[in-house]
């Protein structure tokens, strides 16, 4: 994860987000995701909405997604 500022354009940003949670989540054990306008994604656990964020940068996204979709992060 590269580092994105917590600048005033990004926090404004996040407030109007289109935060989505994947339809296979459980009811319990979300995060939700949001495209940013400057070129970043941004995670948030869906039961602490006001809580903190993590923001990738496209690269770190596409990678993250990637290695999930390759096994990389699997349990088992």
């Amino acid at each position: 994860m590269n580092e994105i500022r917590n600048t005033p354009s990004v926090l404004s940003q996040l407030a109007d987000a289109p935060w989505r949670t994947s339809t296979r989540s459980q009811t319990s054990n979300c995060v939700e995701v949001a495209p940013l306008r400057t070129d970043a994604t941004a995670v948030r656990d869906s039961k602490d909405r006001g809580g903190p964020v993590l923001l990738f940068d496209r690269a770190g996204w596409l990678g993250f997604l990637s290695g999930a979709k390759s096994g990389q992060f699997d349990l088992s």
